[in-house]
This record gives C-alpha cells, sequence and structure tokens, in this order.
C-alpha cells in the first residue's frame, strides 16, 4: 500500500503564511471593495418579514454628507429623439454655479437595481389586469441584461413581495400574480421604502424607483418633501407611471349598495378647471399641470419637507429627480408607457461627480450644459443637505 500524501512541517507554514497574508490583505482594503457583489437575495422560506425603517432612522438618513452626486441626464432634439452621440468633453456640469469635474460618464451601460412599486389599492381594481400585464415589459425593458429588481405593492400597508433578484421569471411571476387590497394608498411610505432599499445597494449601480399608481396619497407617514429630500440624496432616479382615476370610476362594477356619490364620478386631487367635465382625456391633461412650474414646486417641497395640496405628486417626484412621468388614461397605454421608461433608462446619460467636503447646507442647484444647440436637456434640479439639529 502506498503512504497516504499530507501537508509537511514546510508546507503547513507555507500555507499559515499565505492565509496570513490574505486576511492582512482583507483588512487593509477600502470598504467599497470590500462589499459583497450584488447578486439575487432570495427571502427564505419562513423567514420574517424586514422591518421598516423608524421615523428617527429615515430622518437620520437624509442628513448625511454628499460624497458622490450622480445626475442622470437625457437629451432629445427638438422633435424628441434621444441623442445618444455625445461624448464626456460635450457636458458641463455646475454645482451652485461652481462647474465640476466629471469623475463618472456613462451612456446606458452601468448596471441598474430597480425598486417596482405597484399600488393595490382597490380603487385601481379595474385597471389590475393591465398593470399585471406590464410583467414581461418591465423584466425585458427595464431589467434587460444586467438589472436587478425588487418589487413592493403599497395599499394601506407596504409589502416587500420579491427582495433584489436577477431572476428575470421570479419577478415577472411576481407581477402577474399581484392581488388587489384594501381602499387605501399610502404612496409617499412606499416610495420612501423603495429609496430605502435602493440606497443599501453598491455604488456602482444606477438606483431606479418606478411608481405605477394614482397621484393621491392616504395614510403615508412620510410627506412628499421628505422622500424627495432622501431620493436626491440618496442618487435615485423616480419614474412614475400616473394610472388614470377617471379611468378605474369608470370601469369600476356599480354597487347598488354604495351610498348617495358627493361628488361627479372620477373626481380627481387636480381640477379641470371651472366649466370642463371630469373626464379621463381633461384629467390627462390637468396632470400635465397647466402653468404649474414642476421644477420650482419640487424644489420648495424639498426645502421644507412638506407635503404638496393639489398637484400631480408622481409629477413632481419624477421632476425633482430627474425621472420621468407618463399619464394613462388607456389600458394599452400602461404597457406603452412602462416600455418608454425601459427605453429611455439604457439610453440615458449618467454624470457623476464629487463635491466638495465642506459644500454649506440647504439647496444645491445642479445645472448641466451641453455644447451642442438646438437640443433639451433633462436632469434633477438638485440636492438639499439639512443643517445639524442644535
Amino acid at each position: 500500500m502506498g503512504r497516504k500524501r499530507g501537508v509537511g512541517t514546510t508546507g503547513f507554514y507555507r500555507l499559515a503564511a499565505v492565509v496570513s497574508l490574505a486576511l492582512a490583505m482583507l483588512g487593509a482594503c477600502e470598504p467599497a471593495w470590500c462589499q459583497a457583489p450584488p447578486g439575487p437575495l432570495k427571502q427564505k422560506p419562513g423567514a420574517p418579514p424586514e422591518n421598516l425603517p423608524t421615523a428617527e432612522q429615515r430622518k437620520n438618513a437624509i442628513r448625511v454628507r454628499v460624497n458622490e452626486v450622480v445626475a442622470p441626464v437625457t437629451v432629445t432634439s427638438h422633435s424628441g429623439e434621444m441623442i445618444l452621440d455625445l461624448s464626456k468633453d460635450n457636458f458641463r456640469v455646475y454645482d451652485n454655479g461652481v462647474q465640476q469635474k466629471i469623475e463618472h460618464f456613462d451612456l446606458g451601460g452601468d448596471p441598474l437595481s430597480v425598486v417596482l412599486a405597484v399600488e393595490t389599492s382597490s380603487h385601481i381594481e379595474p385597471m389590475l389586469p393591465a398593470v399585471r400585464q406590464t410583467g414581461i415589459i418591465f423584466t425585458e425593458t427595464v431589467m434587460g441584461q444586467t438589472a436587478e429588481a425588487a418589487v413592493l405593492s403599497f395599499d394601506s400597508t407596504v409589502e416587500l413581495l420579491e427582495k433584489f433578484t436577477t431572476d428575470v421569471n421570479g419577478v415577472q411571476n411576481t407581477i402577474n400574480h399581484l392581488q388587489i387590497g384594501v381602499n387605501q394608498s399610502r404612496l409617499y411610505d412606499a416610495m420612501s421604502r423603495g429609496i430605502s432599499l435602493l440606497e443599501q445597494r453598491p455604488g456602482v449601480r444606477r438606483r431606479i424607483l418606478v411608481v405605477v399608481g394614482e397621484a393621491q396619497d392616504e395614510g403615508s407617514e412620510d410627506t412628499l418633501g421628505e422622500v424627495l429630500r432622501h431620493a436626491q440624496l440618496a442618487n435615485v432616479t423616480i419614474y412614475t407611471i400616473g394610472l388614470s382615476t377617471a379611468m378605474a370610476d369608470l370601469r369600476a362594477k356599480r354597487n347598488p349598495y354604495q351610498g348617495p356619490q358627493i361628488g361627479p364620478p372620477g373626481t380627481f386631487p387636480v381640477p379641470v378647471g371651472p366649466g370642463r367635465a371630469q373626464t379621463p382625456d381633461n384629467e390627462a391633461a390637468a396632470q400635465g399641470q397647466g402653468n404649474i412650474d414642476l421644477e420650482a414646486l419640487a424644489v420648495w417641497l424639498v426645502k421644507t419637507g412638506k407635503n404638496a395640496i393639489g398637484p400631480n405628486s408622481l409629477a413632481i417626484a419624477s421632476k425633482a429627480t430627474g425621472g420621468l412621468h407618463v399619464n394613462t388614461a388607456k389600458d394599452n397605454s400602461i404597457q406603452k408607457a412602462m416600455d418608454e421608461i425601459g427605453g429611455e433608462l439604457h439610453a440615458q446619460y449618467t454624470l457623476g461627480y464629487r463635491p466638495p467636503g465642506d459644500e454649506p447646507t440647504g439647496y444645491h442647484e445642479i445645472r448641466v450644459e451641453i455644447d451642442r444647440p438646438g437640443v433639451s436637456v433633462r436632469t434633477r434640479p438638485g440636492y438639499y443637505i439639512a443643517p445639524p439639529e442644535s
């Protein structure tokens, strides 16, 4: 019988030296390089649900200093076509009027971390079949080849249905089987939860929140202003698909036991103007905001931390973070809206810069200029750093 081969004394010490060196290198590496690689995160069967951050934790989270600012930039021609042949040298970025050095430049190539937040209140029940049908569009056009996604639903509560995963079949199955809930919509709490999930993802990934629901909120603890502050500091871009409240009412089954209706069918928080009927078409025009300066309103909300009264909260959220808001009035346009968002995400410029460490508190205006005439530029208007508490 031959002798079994083992590790001799010399080999043992050599192995111990290698292990010691590896441990030393791990201990010396930068935190950003020591993070676990991104990947699917599946909830174990029977595992307790994650606890939502407390109000105090959320407030503390939005008081941190800004280490990096990521600005999504969409560039279009006068005809609305996206311009995709620009280079880093074509862009200039200003923070409170001071030009910044662009340290990161990308065109649709950075991997995405996406949270999909879908309203499931009983009020949108007539629209839910069309929402479910967006599952395949979301996985193919929004997630694409490199994205990871998580799925939230919200009505009177906010529920995490799917943790971050790259399993497109699992995500699609979750969307396809969304269940209707109760007649309440905690929109702002759902947005806050999505932002909290995204800010835990590695900084090399673009952080995207896609919200599908009505424009009004009911019962949230967070205000829209607080949510937008949080999103701006966490470099989260919010894309929104507005479900038509009037269309939902028109498609809803009549309940013979309903009491008298106080207002006209399809009443929406945004008035359409005196002397005009409340219809899906007029509601869509109202959600277009008319003469309201959404950017100025978004800045005011971020500065004050308050809620908006009247105008479309979804459109404001997208304007405040450089995203896109698409209003829908017919079932098939929900799928078209999701497809439009996916197309923009993979054809959008991303600029990153690091402001000085002594930047003042208060609101910081971001301005992006391009040295090509005749183009339109859309980006986030800025971010807010809250002063320290006395």
